[in-house]
């Protein structure tokens, strides 16, 4: 249960961290909506992982089941951060002032995320099942160092520089 705990906990970081982009010459309002576009399917996914993950761990199940587990959950995070990380990519830049670094700090931090999943799932990948107990003290450090990583990896939009792009991500439907 300390495992499904501390993963759940990696997992609500994930769901909490703001997130946007960045489009190519588009004004502060379409590029949002490409961004939050681009993000919607990665946080759904996020979400179904979790759940279907929390919901296998607090069942009754051996450490190699729990690794199994595991480890589909972080391959899964990494591929969905992946495809939000591209689709963010393809919005290029907003038409903002400093909106070059504003696009490269939101491909930047879903590149952190897709990496630190990657990291979890290799984590998770090298640990020996036995004995039990090791096992779990293990999985408990993969996904402390998860959430370091995570942590490092994240993007405060409420601190964006451009009034445009605070007030778009705040009024598009497609940002909600």
């Amino acid at each position: 249960m300390r495992a499904v705990r501390t993963i759940s906990l990696a997992l609500a970081l994930v769901l909490a961290a703001p997130l946007a982009a960045c489009s190519a010459e588009h004004g502060a309002d379409a590029w949002a909506a490409s961004v939050c576009t681009a993000l919607a399917p990665w946080r759904s996914e996020i979400n179904t992982l979790t759940t279907r993950t929390q919901q296998q761990m607090t069942m009754r199940t051996t450490p190699g089941q729990a690794k199994e587990n595991l480890a589909r959950l972080f391959d899964g995070a990494r591929a969905a951060s992946e495809t939000a990380r591209a689709g963010v990519e393809r919005a290029g830049v907003p038409d903002v002032d400093g909106g070059k670094a504003i696009a490269a700090a939101f491909v930047g931090s879903l590149t952190g995320m897709r990496d630190a999943y990657g990291t979890a799932h290799d984590g998770i990948e090298s640990l020996a099942t036995t004995p039990t107990s090791t096992f779990y003290t293990e999985v408990d450090k993969v996904v402390t160092r998860l959430n370091t990583e995570y942590e490092k990896s994240g993007l405060d939009t409420s601190k964006l520089d451009s009034v445009e792009l605070k007030e778009a991500f705040e009024s598009l439907p497609e940002c909600q």
